[in-house]
């Protein structure tokens, strides 16, 4: 199983439209996680349309109409691995701590809100933030993540960073 990581795409705000480069992998992927900060629904529509499978949750950024059709953390057991996707998890500091104690049945927690690409783990749970595919903030490049799902584990997490615009 295939797995496409997202958050905090901000389009129409950030950015008019997904790069080309996540949009071939919204192809490939089984499913896309979108960590939230969507802010407009068209996105989410769009993809709806053309992904396998959508599971996102809304962020900050995001108003009622996002907020009445998605969850604020959503949770499902993908390949045998305990997903769980949510906007924001607070200071970096003593993260994974407080992750592992709020999430104790996880295998993986995805999450955006910072724009900054993180993977760390904490006694069995994995937390990954994909960074932004269109607004690097003050990050290098804009980012996101692929994975597989192999025998119930994340197998061949990749960060992807894009190039930047001239």
């Amino acid at each position: 199983m295939r797995l496409l990581l997202i958050s905090d795409t901000h389009v129409p705000q950030r950015a008019r439209a997904l790069p080309d480069q996540v949009w071939r992998e919204v192809g490939q992927a089984d499913v896309v996680v979108h960590a939230g900060d969507w802010v407009a629904p068209q996105l989410l529509d769009e993809l709806e349309a053309r992904a396998a499978r959508v599971l996102g949750v809304w962020g900050n950024n995001d108003g009622p109409e996002l907020r009445q059709r998605l969850p604020e953390v959503a949770c499902d057991v993908l390949g045998g691995v305990r997903l769980g996707v949510v906007h924001e998890t607070g200071p970096s500091t003593g993260r994974e701590a407080r992750m592992r104690a709020r999430w104790p049945d996880l295998d993986v927690l995805v999450f955006g809100h910072s724009h900054i690409p993180w993977d760390t783990e904490a006694e069995g749970l994995r937390l990954l933030n994909p960074g932004s595919p269109t607004d690097r903030r003050r990050q290098p490049h804009c980012t996101y993540m692929t994975a597989t799902v192999l025998g119930g584990a994340l197998a061949d997490l990749q960060l992807h960073r894009l190039p930047r615009d001239g």
